[in-house]
């Protein structure tokens, strides 16, 4: 049995290649773990919003044109994997990102599913169809 290699290695402009570490398996398992939590429309509705300003659970209801109790089940979920953080101000509880990264995830969502990107998605949706 062959070992595995933590070392990839890619190619760069000029015909050169490049060697790269490659993220231990143990590190891709947790963030698949992560990307699994935040693969669900409301739950990436919060984020996007809140990567804007930090708001209210009420507020993000009306938002997300969702009942509260149930934007408080997509918080709590955000919150225990660590993306979100909260804090009581009187009656209401506001909730702001936690994780800068999921910007950088919000960013590659615009770009593929954004106004632009919903064009393309959908052109490929009808070659698979085919």
């Amino acid at each position: 049995m062959g070992t595995t290699s933590n070392i990839s290695q890619i190619a760069v402009s000029g015909g050169k290649t490049q060697q790269r570490q490659l993220i231990p398996l143990e590190a891709m398992e947790f963030a698949a773990e992560c990307l699994r939590t935040l693969a669900h429309p409301h739950r990436l509705r919060i984020v996007e919003i809140l990567l804007d300003h930090e708001e209210s659970v009420g507020e993000l209801a009306r938002a997300c044109e969702l009942p509260s109790h149930m934007v408080s089940d997509h918080l709590r979920i955000l919150k225990d994997r660590g993306f979100l953080e909260n804090e009581r101000q009187g009656r209401k509880v506001f909730y702001r990102i936690a994780e800068p990264a999921l910007g950088d995830i919000l960013s590659c969502i615009r770009k593929r599913f954004g106004a632009e990107g919903q064009c393309r998605a959908a052109e490929e949706k009808a070659r698979a169809a085919l």
